[in-house]
């Protein structure tokens, strides 16, 4: 996943253009079964409208000695998202308004947009900026703003039952890495893993630009993803080591939702949990009234709360394999439980016998008992109205530990489901 992040990193992606079909189509060398759609500009989505495409060739700004002190080519940050066509010469103080920066970050250079309203600008670290000298400057922004179309990816992979889980990650921002290349290369990752293996549910994977990709793709399958869908994750920011995070549905208790708190609960004991009041991705959309899908966000460190959010520091050495390997692997844990959730009833009346089954040891001495405690506990506890998400919260075991269980008393004629 790492090897993938480094050779997207260059690419320019913005909510369209070029940098976003070559970043889906490498995507699909990845995942053959990925299909690319192209919705034009000025086409409907509830209330939104597709912008007009963007794309960019080169950018400069030349001091008074003719050196080059910003060029795109060299950061493909240091241009404003969605700039319009500039070549003027200017003083220092009339440049000065179209430059940005963040004065309490002296080497880094912001990520700055401006999707919906025409303007132009450049992004500097603060102390370049601070270096720039009084006289003339020439800037030269060679980019087209005009009719065209936004690009997202799709991979629909079918399975036993109809019914969904969703996994929906964006692909509009440059080269910054936790934000937004890791949620691209673990969703990849995800996906070919699920493409190689037996699905009982059909699973839905985008890649779309943040914001208007998701309400888009909606706005064109909102009925049959309100349907089907049963659980989601918008995957983002799962690429560092610092921490893991889970931002709740918004209504906070779908099966999403306690599917996601169980796993963290023992992939990542010291998580972070946030609620719906601190979301900032598409998960914004899925929820939103009128959709109410049941989405949640599994992260490593949260958007907006790591020093290198929306700059340039956001970069290949911030996301490592390992982060990448520990962000994959909560994601896939929650898959795994719910592909093997159920609802189970026991089958005999009082508590059944054990030992002749195999199940229990057949020598009654101090603490025998306890080695089956858990097996016990999922018993007393399966009365038809429980899932085993349900069960491993209320004894305190692990995911795979209660489909283990579940899968040991069934074979032995002690469980029998009750929502096949």
């Amino acid at each position: 996943m790492h090897r993938w992040a480094t050779d997207l990193f260059p690419i320019c992606r913005s909510l369209t253009g070029s940098g976003v079909r070559e970043t889906l189509h490498y995507l699909k060398s990845l995942v053959p079964a990925l299909s690319i759609h192209e919705v034009p500009s000025g086409t409907q989505a509830f209330d939104w409208t597709v912008p007009d495409e963007w794309n960019i060739r080169a950018a400069w700004i030349e001091g008074p000695d003719g050196q080059r002190v910003v060029d795109f080519a060299n950061n493909n940050l240091h241009v404003v998202g969605y700039s319009t066509p500039v070549n003027a010469e200017m003083s220092l103080a009339e440049l000065q308004p179209y430059l940005h920066s963040i004065p309490e970050q002296p080497d880094a250079i912001p990520y700055v947009t401006s999707y919906y309203a025409r303007r132009w600008g450049f992004c500097i670290a603060q102390g370049k900026r601070e270096e720039l000298r009084d006289g003339r400057y020439r800037v030269m922004i060679d980019s087209t703003l005009e009719p065209g179309s936004l690009t997202y990816g799709e991979l629909l992979l079918p399975g036993a039952e109809q019914r969904e889980i969703l996994l929906s990650t964006y692909i509009c921002h440059p080269s910054l890495a936790n934000n937004e290349l890791s949620g691209p290369v673990v969703t990849a990752a995800l996906g070919r893993w699920l493409s190689g293996r037996d699905r009982r549910f059909t699973y839905r994977i985008l890649f779309v630009p943040e914001t208007i990709g998701s309400i888009v793709y909606l706005s064109r399958h909102l009925d049959e993803m309100k349907r089907n869908t049963i659980a989601g994750f918008v995957v983002t920011r799962v690429g560092d080591d610092r921490a893991y995070s889970f931002l709740r549905s918004r209504n906070g208790d779908t099966l999403a939702d306690r599917a996601a708190k169980l796993v963290m609960r023992h992939h990542a004991p010291d998580h972070l949990e946030y609620s719906y009041l601190d979301r900032g991705s598409d998960e914004r959309q899925y929820c939103s009234p009128g959709v109410d899908l049941p989405v949640v966000s599994i992260m490593r460190t949260r958007y907006n709360s790591y020093p290198e959010y929306h700059t340039s520091l956001d970069d290949l050495a911030l996301v490592t394999p390992s982060g990448l390997e520990g962000g994959y692997a909560a994601i896939r844990r929650c898959i795994e439980l719910l592909e093997s959730n159920a609802t189970y009833r026991i089958t005999t009346p009082c508590e059944p016998q054990l030992g002749k089954r195999g199940l229990y040891p057949t020598l009654s001495t101090r603490g025998a008992g306890y080695a089956v405690r858990s097996m016990t506990n999922v018993l007393a506890y399966s009365d038809g109205s429980r899932d085993l998400v349900d069960l491993a919260e209320l004894t305190g075991i692990s995911p795979e530990e209660v489909v283990e269980i579940a899968g040991r008393l069934a074979d032995a004629g002690l469980l029998e489901r009750v929502d096949a």
